[in-house]
This record gives structure tokens, C-alpha cells and sequence, in this order.
């Protein structure tokens, strides 16, 4: 009897038979609703849009008064500014690659106490402002202090010989100091990934430490280079905060310019089209910085 109850509750059911209500229905999963892709992109495209397109928006449309474009443009002094703020920029960068390429080779590659500690540092050193940078200039070399206060001291001298932190040069010493780190910190990755079997090799086949460098190193780090000069140039074309605390008054800068006509004399339809102009040149230095990137694989 056992059996037969068995075997007739396993036959499989008839076709064309009624189903049988008596056996509880199977749960069938519910769908969720299906947000659309372009759905997720709205959300940081309105934040983006109220943060930063609408004031940008607002300064182009500011710039487009009648005749600003050309009495601007005309002036000496948005040209003066123009070719002070790039020559500042590019000498900065190659100081800053110069400066960073040695520094990254000593670190990396030259054994000595605290190396690792110096590493980290460079890592904490990119979270400093740069104003501090300049204020810690000018505690050393202002105009009161502590070189210039040594100076007097042991000379008796009434004032002592560096104001040189008040001119180009100045500006030009803060912006290597603040931005040399930038160069270091992606060249220490570039030659962390680096096989030591290729300076073993060239150093037992009797090439000196300079040849090593030239023909080695130096080939592996170009891409590393060129995408940390493209992001330096780009940061020194915008930086404002080294120029202002130096007290250089005879240093403009594009956006000391803007700071000026907008601050200074209220003339925000001239200061807009200043913006206008860094904005641009931004743009465009931050897509060939994009493109050295990629092709630099990083």
C-alpha cells in the first residue's frame, strides 16, 4: 500500500490534466524596477552643474561686455602679466623636474640613514598649502628675517643683502620649493617598479654612476616626467597664494591680474575676461597633460 502511494504520488502529471490546487503554488521573485543608466548620472551632473558650470557660465557671460575682449587684451598690462605668468610657469617646471629627478635618484637609489623617513615626508609635504611654504621663506629670508637678522648681528650692519625674495626670483624659489614633490612623489613609484637586475648589469660591466643615470634611469622615468611637467605647469600657470605672500609688488601674475581687477579696482567685466583667458589656457595645458598620461600609462 505503502508502495503504491509511493509510486503514484512521483507519476508525472497527465497532459491536458487539471493541476492540482491542492499542491502550493511555487513564490515567483518579484522585478525591481529597472532605473535607467543615464538615470545615475544625473545626481553629480546637478551638483556639478550648480558648483561649477553656473558661476563659470556667469563669469564667460560677464567677459562678453562690449569691447572688454579688446581693451583688455590690448593692454600692457594683461600682456606683461600674460608673459610673466608663463615664463614663471615653464622656469618653475624645469626647476621643479630638474630638482625632483636628482632628489628622486638620491632617495631611490643612493642607500643612507632616514631614507624612509624622507619618503614619507614628501607624501605630508604634498598636503601642506602652499602660503605656508612661502611664509616659511620668508621667516628665513624676508626682509626681517633670520638670515638678514644674522647678518646684522655678526656685521653690525644696519639692514642685511637678501630682498630677493620680494622679486622674481623670489616668487621663482617658492614655486621649485612647493612643487618639487609633485615631480618626486610619481618618479619614487616609476622607480620602485624598476628591475635593479639592469643597474647590476650596467655597473658590472664598468659604467659609472652618471652613465648609469644617463642611459638607464633616466630612459625609464621620461613618462613619469612628462606627466608630472604637464601638471606642474599647470598648477604653477594657476598658483596665486606663493605670488601674494611673497609681497612681490612687482610680480603680476594672470591670476594676481584677476585679483586686482576684480578686488582692487571693481572692474569685474576686465577681471572675467583675465579668468576667461587662465581658464583656457588651463584647459588646454590640462588635456595635453591627459594625453602624456595616457600614453604614459598612468
Amino acid at each position: 500500500m505503502g508502495s503504491r502511494a509511493t509510486a503514484l504520488k512521483e507519476r508525472p502529471p497527465v497532459p491536458g490534466a487539471a493541476p492540482d490546487r491542492s499542491a502550493p503554488a511555487e513564490p515567483v521573485p518579484l522585478k525591481a524596477a529597472a532605473i535607467p543608466t543615464w538615470a545615475w548620472a544625473v545626481p553629480p551632473v546637478a551638483v556639478l552643474a550648480l558648483v561649477f558650470l553656473y558661476p563659470l557660465a556667469l563669469v564667460v557671460r560677464e567677459s562678453l561686455a562690449p569691447g572688454a575682449y579688446a581693451e583688455v587684451i590690448g593692454s600692457a598690462s594683461f600682456r606683461d602679466a600674460l608673459g610673466t605668468t608663463v615664463w614663471l610657469a615653464v622656469a618653475a617646471t624645469v626647476g621643479c623636474l630638474v630638482l625632483g629627478f636628482v632628489l628622486a635618484v638620491v632617495i631611490a637609489f643612493v642607500p643612507f640613514p632616514g631614507g624612509k623617513a624622507v619618503s614619507k615626508f614628501i607624501d605630508v609635504f604634498l598636503s601642506f598649502p602652499s602660503f605656508l611654504i612661502t611664509l616659511a621663506l620668508l621667516f628665513v629670508y624676508g626682509t626681517v628675517g633670520m638670515a638678514n637678522g644674522l647678518w646684522t648681528d655678526v656685521t653690525g650692519a644696519a639692514e642685511g643683502p637678501f630682498r630677493f625674495l620680494t622679486t622674481p626670483w623670489g616668487v621663482l624659489l617658492a614655486e621649485i620649493t612647493y612643487f618639487t614633490p609633485f615631480v618626486m612623489r610619481p618618479l619614487l613609484a616609476a622607480f620602485s617598479q624598476m628591475e635593479t637586475a639592469q643597474l647590476e648589469v650596467a655597473s658590472s660591466l664598468g659604467a659609472r654612476p652618471l652613465r648609469i643615470v644617463r642611459q638607464v634611469i633616466l630612459p625609464e622615468a621620461l613618462p613619469a616626467l612628462a606627466a608630472c611637467g604637464s601638471l606642474v605647469l599647470v598648477l604653477c600657470l594657476n598658483e596665486f597664494g606663493i605670488v601674494l605672500f611673497t609681497g612681490a609688488k612687482g610680480v603680476t601674475t594672470l591670476p594676481m591680474l584677476v585679483y586686482g581687477k576684480a578686488i582692487l579696482e571693481s572692474d569685474y567685466a576686465a577681471a572675467c575676461v583675465v579668468a576667461v583667458v587662465n581658464v583656457a589656457l588651463s584647459v588646454g595645458l590640462y588635456v595635453l597633460y591627459r594625453g602624456v598620461s595616457r600614453r604614459a600609462g598612468a
